[in-house]
């Protein structure tokens, strides 16, 4: 599966990506502009967004990101229950937070139909 992994602490990405994400093509930007990019270039199965963004806030790129008519399906990834709330709120399909990414294949399992 090509995920976007929207998450501006880049240990925590690479982390999370050795750990849970390993069997998925994973590319990891820090910003709603670098992700609006790489969704404009290329095709991605899901979208993973944390709240806190180097440029501005999740819940803001997922309003974007749907406003473009893109059908992505999208799953909030915050530590936050508020932050979680406002991705979902503005769009998201999804939540696993960052104290439950343990569960991200069964999110995705759940959101696309894809086992790891």
């Amino acid at each position: 599966m090509k995920i976007l992994f929207v998450e501006n602490h880049e240990r925590f990405a690479a982390v999370v990506t050795r750990e849970f994400l390993t069997n998925h093509e994973v590319t990891t930007v820090p910003s709603k502009a670098d992700a609006l990019r790489e969704l404009d270039a290329g095709r991605f199965d899901v979208v993973l967004v944390d709240f806190d963004l180097d440029d501005g806030k999740g819940d803001q790129l997922v309003q974007q990101i749907r406003a473009a008519g893109n059908p992505v399906p999208i799953v909030a990834v915050s530590s936050h229950e508020h932050g979680n709330a406002a991705i979902l709120a503005a769009g998201a399909n999804a939540v696993c937070g960052k104290i439950q990414f343990n569960r991200i294949d069964h999110v995705l399992k759940e959101l696309v139909g894809v086992e790891k």
